[in-house]
């Protein structure tokens, strides 16, 4: 690969990370935001209304400040991990970082799909037995998000300390 390939290569990882890291920096301290003044308690706990819909990016939903970013997280860390590949000494923390992203984002995945449609969006209110069963169970994902956010950032803060080997 020539010095030109090279140094666009460089540059593509350089600003893939920049991406990522913020993109999972929005991404962690969202989640953390929300289990501190725990968002799910009172949007579940909340009656639909004709001022406030109960919907994925109605008033008062996460969802609007997670839908600008969220879709740039994982492909950014992707991105970063091929153009970045030559970089042996970082090769690690970028593998590090597309694995955590990857369950952060299975997490999400699984919240999206199978407890926030019940918990936050049904057409009846639920059971009190219900509710706190499908809360705990967003609390749990939701560490494991953390955790893996977590990890993202810290695998790509590696990753760009690692000083790029000429050829």
């Amino acid at each position: 690969m020539g010095h030109e390939a090279t140094d666009r290569r460089r540059t593509l990882t350089d600003i893939s990370l920049a991406v990522a890291e913020f993109a999972h920096a929005h991404w962690f301290f969202g989640n953390l935001y929300e289990a501190v003044v725990k968002v799910p308690h009172r949007v579940a706990g909340s009656e639909e209304s004709p001022e406030l819909r109960r919907s994925p990016l109605g008033p008062g939903s996460p969802g609007r400040y997670y839908a600008p970013l969220a879709p740039a997280t994982f492909p950014a860390v992707a991105l970063a991990l091929a153009a970045g590949w030559n970089r042996p000494g970082s090769r690690p923390w970028l593998v590090t970082a597309a694995v955590a992203s990857a369950a952060g984002g299975a997490g999400t995945a699984y919240l999206l799909r199978s407890v926030n449609p019940a918990l936050f969006f049904g057409p009846h209110p639920l059971s009190d037995m219900r509710r706190r069963s499908l809360l705990a169970k967003w609390y749990r994902v939701n560490a494991v998000r953390l955790a893996a956010s977590a990890v993202a950032l810290a695998a790509i803060d590696r990753a760009r300390m690692v000083p790029p080997s000429r050829p």
